[in-house]
């Protein structure tokens, strides 16, 4: 959901970008392929982005979840965040990438239960911690660590709302429009 207020700095590309900011879309165009929109806005503050591409590596690749765990966490954040952009890229990652059944993205886009327990638990527990700034009751961790997941998981997620809060707000603040690769999977919420 876009904030009531936008602001008014411009996409920074590769060809306008100055000596602070060229390095980090630099990096992001090495380890993502292209430059997504998203950060040609968060970019406008180089350490920003740098500490969102930081956070994001970090959790793709130490964190104890799967990849399609990953996108569960990204999405239900993103969608709990009401972040048009992030629910679409994370949507088309999960059908793409990260091997995420069909039916678990379409029910955390659409706010419904997932059929698949396990991952049913995963996405309450990352909203009930992005919803509650990270105060879950006893009871909800209880149910978390019963369906399978540990503490260690629970740091995870921490680090995967840290993220999701580092472009899910950039998003809100820029109207940030979503890439036509991800304009399938488009959401409004």
């Amino acid at each position: 959901m876009p904030a009531e207020y936008k602001i008014t700095l411009s996409a920074i590309t590769l060809e306008n970008a100055d000596l602070k900011a060229k390095p980090v879309l630099e990096r992001a165009l090495k380890e993502v392929g292209f430059i997504p929109n998203m950060y040609t806005y968060m970019v406008n503050s180089p350490a920003l982005l740098e500490t969102y591409l930081n956070g994001y590596g970090l959790f793709r690749k130490e964190s104890s979840f799967t990849p399609a765990e990953q996108e569960v966490v990204f999405l239900a954040i993103s969608r709990e965040n009401e972040c048009h952009y992030c629910v679409a890229a994370h949507s088309m990652l999960a059908d793409k990438k990260s091997g995420v059944p069909a039916d678990v993205t379409e029910a955390i886009r659409n706010d419904r239960k997932i059929s698949d327990t396990k991952l049913e638990q995963l996405s309450r527990f990352t909203r009930i911690m992005t919803e509650t700034r990270g105060l879950p009751s006893k009871s909800d961790v209880q149910a978390f660590l019963e369906a399978g997941y540990s503490e260690k998981h629970i740091l995870d997620i921490i680090l995967a709302i840290a993220v999701k809060t580092l472009s899910n707000y950039s998003n809100h603040l820029f109207h940030t429009p979503v890439d036509d690769m991800f304009e399938a999977y488009a959401w409004s919420g």
